[in-house]
């Protein structure tokens, strides 16, 4: 049986950490700050602790792996994302990545590690050299329930090859435009957006079309309820979520406390309707200089 969520999250801990200079130009979310490369890593490497831990704690299974110093976006796992296929088997899926050095991040021993339980369904990785770029669930959204799809384009999103994703593994694919707070676009869908079991967390207001926008709302509402996230809540991170569940059956949704903190008491009231709790960390390193947040760390193991 399909189901949304997993209960178990592949973690990578930094082995280095600073504002990547190649992710800049499209992360608009990535600040310099006056800390030293050391004091960033130091940090980061404190807050990915705390998050593993209240991951754990929350009786959430974790595998974690060392990154590499190479690849200062190594916490990011968007090079990667498993499934449950229609025919029963564990799939693995590979990704073309926009900058050169998050293309060092898919390593020979992480990919052979998750090719002891995954199955390679699609492997998008050449894709590169065609320019054509596509960041994992960083890019796609997924209902993967109702099997839907939905994918704000970007520099790191191509709708061509969305659409083969789509096709290939049997979704529907919704795409739509948007506009960050600097003018550019979002980088990734996942900053816009998260889909849970019964309910999702949307930015409408960053969408720029009109028509992609009711269509969006449209197909989700067909089975989800939607909170929509302001621009402001946006920019939080609010839409960097993720639904997970644990050892109990508990459903919990993740999120940083910064985005936590942005969330109206009537969004987390209703929340509360379909989740068991909201469980959240602080992640300000991270967001500050690598300009992602707390689903951006989470490689769901299905």
């Amino acid at each position: 049986m399909t189901r949304q969520s997993t209960n178990h999250i592949f973690l990578i801990s930094p082995a280095v950490f600073y504002l990547n200079p190649e992710t800049a130009e499209t992360n608009v979310y990535q600040l310099d700050g006056n800390e030293s490369e050391e004091e960033t890593y130091h940090h980061a490497l404190g807050e990915f602790r705390q998050f593993q831990n209240m991951l754990v704690k929350n009786k959430i299974a974790v595998t974690v792996m060392e990154g590499e110093r190479a690849c200062p976006d190594h916490i990011f796992p968007n090079w990667a994302s498993t499934h449950i296929m229609p025919d029963g088997r564990r799939g693995l899926a590979l990704y073309p990545m926009l900058n050169a050095n998050r293309r060092a991040e898919r390593t020979p021993a992480m990919i052979a590690f998750l090719s002891r339980t995954y199955d390679t369904v699609l492997d998008f990785r050449a894709r590169e050299e065609d320019g054509l770029f596509l960041e994992a669930t960083g890019s796609l959204c997924l209902d993967r329930v109702n099997k839907v799809a939905y994918a704000a384009l970007s520099a790191r999103t191509d709708a061509g090859l969305a659409q083969e994703w789509a096709d290939h593994m049997g979704y529907e694919l919704l795409t739509f435009e948007t506009r960050s707070h600097t003018g550019k676009p979002v980088y990734h869908t996942d900053l816009v957006m998260f889909i849970g079991t019964e309910v999702a967390g949307v930015c409408f207001a960053c969408m720029t079309d009109e028509g992609a926008r009711q269509a969006v709302r449209a197909r989700l509402s067909r089975t989800h309820e939607i909170v929509d996230l302001t621009a402001a809540q946006q920019q939080a991170f609010c839409g960097n979520s993720l639904e997970v569940v644990n050892a109990d059956g508990d459903r919990l949704l993740v999120m940083s406390d910064a985005a936590f903190r942005a969330l109206r008491p009537d969004q987390i009231e209703t929340f509360g309707r379909f989740f068991d709790r909201i469980i959240h960390s602080a992640l300000p390193t991270m967001e500050r200089y690598g300009g992602g947040s707390a689903r951006c760390l989470m490689m769901e193991m299905f």
